[in-house]
């Protein structure tokens, strides 16, 4: 929920900024990924300092990816940016500060809370690799995590063996 609150408001900002540098024709008032972030960071509210700040940072972060790519010319289906919808199906979260600790999920802990608990969950013995930016969603009541490696890719050496393949092109 925080963090489509993030990208509402972020949206948001973003279209005023662009508004009034339409209307004032001044280029340096033009909305981008840093001006909006620091505009809601000096605005945050008391109850946004017991979340997370990664979570508002990749909202506002992902908001400049979509505008990137709306204005982005090789890219023409890609459709404006819309507000996000609390009755959406789907609802989830980012995260760069989620771990692998002894098999288990461990997601940032927000400060009030005392004792925290890690996520268990099937394969985590087989992950190798560094774990990049997580997702976490609920869909159908059901919580689902997406968690990206990255994984260094040794080459194979070439043996100096020649192959060939005879595919029968004629027949």
């Amino acid at each position: 929920d925080y963090r489509r609150y993030c990208w509402n408001q972020g949206l948001a900002l973003w279209n005023d900024m662009y508004d009034s540098s339409l209307i004032l024709g001044d280029k340096k008032l033009k909305p981008s990924e840093r001006r909006v972030r620091d505009e809601l960071v000096a605005n945050k509210a008391d109850w946004q300092y017991q979340l997370s700040a990664r979570c508002l940072q990749l909202a506002i972060s992902d908001l400049g990816k979509a505008w990137q790519n709306f204005f982005d010319k090789a890219q023409p289906d890609w459709g404006k940016p819309k507000f996000k919808s609390k009755k959406a199906p789907r609802q989830g979260f980012k995260t760069d500060r989620a771990k692998i600790v002894n098999g288990k999920l461990r997601l940032d802990k927000p400060l009030e809370i005392k004792t925290w608990y890690d996520i268990r969950f099937k394969g985590a013995k087989s992950l190798e690799g560094d774990l990049k930016v997580a997702s976490i969603y609920r869909e159908n009541d059901k919580y689902w995590a997406s968690l990206p490696f990255e994984v260094e890719i040794t080459k194979k050496g070439k043996t100096g063996n020649k192959t060939a393949v005879d595919i029968n092109v004629g027949h």
